[in-house]
């Protein structure tokens, strides 16, 4: 079995998910992006001792493209943030 912390990541701490959070019980993680559905309720499960999950959703975050200004004086460099799940 893969080790949980390799699957959740961190909690997502946003305003919506805050809002989430008191008002429906709802959390939010960052999780690894090659992580399924059982796999992350495990995980939870094994991270928190007496939680019991009762569903998992999904939402796959793709990284935007951004550009990278510098010195370069005819090539104009793009990068691109991350992925996360």
């Amino acid at each position: 079995m893969v080790d949980p912390y390799r699957i959740v990541i961190q909690p997502l701490l946003t305003e919506r998910s805050t809002t989430l959070r008191e008002d429906q019980k709802k959390y939010s993680f960052l999780v690894s992006i090659k992580a399924n559905k059982i796999e992350i309720k495990h995980a939870v499960e094994a991270i928190f001792p007496g939680i019991r999950v009762t569903d998992v959703n999904t939402m796959t975050m793709h990284g935007k493209r951004s550009r990278i200004r510098g010195k370069q004086k005819s090539k104009q460099l793009t990068g691109k943030r991350q992925s996360y799940r």
